[in-house]
């Protein structure tokens, strides 16, 4: 085996990884957003998830892909822990589509029809064409099914160019010894973990070994522990994932994890169990890229099998090893809103009014994590904003929906006006929570570009978080309390956010003109201060509906200011000289 085999070789691996990359990234984004979707409509019971799992494995040719997006969804909420275990298994099944589409280089025969359909014929054509719609083309679904055709083949050309850099190996007297060794099962276990592990691919390592069985020294004996050590190695990529995910997040990847390894174990024990009871006949025969890919798919499917029926066992493993927290449960669980309560419609509002009260705790609680993270980036807390974003998300729509199907009984003037101010108050926190996302984004654009502000407007932001913390627990206490009280301060406040925003503007550009703030982190800070003002314009909103409510008005926030601007109360004027000495006495000896 010369250099040019070796640098053959190389190039066929290459390729091969390459062209399988964008070719599942343009079936990515060519499916959109709808995988998701699917994912969580169609996983209502194991089989389903499996069939589902399984063609969108197949589709995106990854499982570890498959996993990481069901982790994410998992993570989110969209998906149960129940429902991601059949997705999971049918991942397994789906990435042995690759070996599958490869066996077909091994057709032979002198028909122009044979000669055609093997994938050195077509692939290189194929990635003309593909190669043509993504470069020339501007339509975006098009590129991306150019970017699909280009992967199919690159993909193949690897693999043939794989096969010419492994065709000296059949008279390798060093390989050959290799490969006897390999029938220690132990061994070729490790060994496909270790190479699947390295190239983050099952499918990419049965690939290698399929152009490897081109030697004629490919048996069963050494393929079959390969293979399934191929399987464990695929579930370490989304292990490294779950970093900062939520409990079941991590679970889900767990459970990919347990069944690759559980499955491959056991199947490995029985087969070996067999050989060394009655014997295998074709044990020592020599494997072909066909046989290598059909022991790839049926080893997938009996695993799936030998869980099925008791895929919760699966679920229950994850869940000892990462334990219940009750605090975190409670903090991340849906609330319920029974339909039955509809017959009592005052019962059915204090339900929907717990459930907004839930929501308004978590959006503060986003805020109050987001802030920090432009001084201090941390994985974890951008993952709980993320969790708790979706989660508020599903709750706007779950209680709008239940709301608006409440106006269909039978109620009362005040009672339909209660559901149209509650309908209110979902969409400002929701609005609350976006913005927190906003400074989330924020925080990260600062990591990604590496920078980090100046001291004096570090100083100027912790001074702004506290101000924010302040008028968020002012807001929800007012609205779970029903406290006019508490509301009536929220608007001194928000005026005084308003001043300090408009202070912190003006000297971030004075800082930015003197060159002690660079360009990159002088727009974050002004959007930072942006999404502020503007979630303190939320809450003014809120409370302004409460006070207007009380009063038998429907007030808007632009409605109070008059009112409250116009002709202050003592309580107001007091109020406002409290949170002027609190937060602006110190922003000027800052500026000092």
């Amino acid at each position: 085996m010369d250099i040019t085999h070796i640098t053959s070789l190389l190039g066929g691996i290459a390729l091969f990884l390459y062209g399988m990359s964008i070719m599942g990234a343009g079936l990515e984004k060519l499916a959109g957003g709808k995988m998701q979707g699917v994912l969580q409509k169609l996983t209502s019971s194991t089989i389903k998830g499996v069939i589902f799992g399984t063609l969108i494995t197949g589709v995106i040719q990854s499982s570890a892909g498959t996993v990481v997006i069901c982790v994410g969804l998992v993570n989110s909420g969209i998906m149960t822990l129940t429902q991601s275990v059949g997705v999971i298994m049918g991942a397994n099944i789906g990435t042995t589509v690759t070996g599958q589409l490869i066996r077909m280089a091994d057709i032979s025969g002198d028909s122009l029809w044979l000669t055609l359909i093997q994938p050195k014929t077509f692939a290189p054509v194929v990635a003309f064409v593909g190669c043509i719609f993504y470069v020339f083309l501007r339509n975006a679904k098009k590129k991306n099914i150019g970017q699909i055709m280009l992967g199919f083949g690159i993909l193949f050309t690897g693999m043939s160019l794989m096969d010419t850099g492994v065709s000296p190996l059949r008279e390798s007297a060093v390989f050959q010894n290799l490969f006897v060794t390999m029938t220690n099962p132990i061994l070729g276990v490790l060994v496909g973990l270790v190479v699947t592990v390295i190239i983050q691919s099952s499918s990419a390592s049965v690939g290698i070994l399929q152009a490897l069985s081109s030697t004629g020294l490919v048996t069963f004996s050494s393929a079959i522990p390969i293979i399934l050590g191929a399987h464990i190695g695929t579930a370490f990529t989304p292990l490294l994932t779950i970093g900062g995910s939520s409990k079941d997040g991590k679970r889900a990847a767990l459970i990919h994890l347990y069944f690759n390894v559980i499955g491959s174990v056991i199947l490995l024990a029985l087969i070996y169990a067999v050989q060394f009871t009655i014997g295998i006949p074709m044990w020592h025969d020599v494997m072909n890229k066909s046989s290598i890919a059909n022991i790839h798919t049926l080893s997938s499917v009996c695993a799936m099998l030998l869980f099925l029926p008791c895929s919760g066992v699966l679920s229950k493993l994850a869940m000892l090893t990462v334990p219940d927290n009750a605090e975190e449960a409670q903090e991340l669980s849906m609330p319920v809103l029974d339909e039955r309560l509809y017959k009592s419609p005052a019962v059915a509002l204090q339900q929907a009014k717990n459930a907004v009260v839930k929501m308004s705790r978590r959006a503060a609680r986003n805020v109050n994590l987001a802030t920090p993270l432009l001084l201090k980036m941390d994985e974890e807390t951008v993952s709980a904003i993320k969790v708790r974003e979706n989660l508020i998300d599903r709750m706007e729509v779950a209680i709008s929906n239940y709301l608006i199907k409440l106006t269909d009984q039978e109620l009362g003037d005040d009672e339909s006006h209660a559901v149209t101010e509650l309908l209110n108050f979902v969409t400002e926190f929701e609005r609350i929570g976006d913005y927190a996302v906003n400074i989330m984004e924020k925080a990260e654009e600062l990591e990604e570009k590496e920078a980090q502000f100046s001291e004096s407007a570090q100083k100027e932001l912790q001074l702004l978080e506290n101000a924010m913390e302040r008028i968020l627990t002012l807001t929800n206490d007012a609205f779970e309390n029903n406290d006019t009280r508490s509301a009536s301060q929220v608007e001194p406040l928000e005026e005084v956010i308003d001043v300090m925003v408009e202070r912190l503007r003006d000297q971030h550009i004075r800082r930015l003109k003197d060159g002690v703030c660079s360009i990159d982190t002088g727009v974050v800070f002004l959007d930072v201060l942006n999404n502020a003002e503007r979630i303190s314009d939320h809450c003014s909103n809120i409370a302004a509906r409460m006070i207007g409510m009380e009063a038998g008005e429907d007030y808007d926030s632009h409605t109070l200011k008059s009112i409250m601007h116009h002709n202050p109360t003592k309580d107001y004027m007091l109020e406002y000289e409290e949170c002027c000495k609190t937060y602006l006495k110190p922003l000027e000896q800052l500026e000092a």
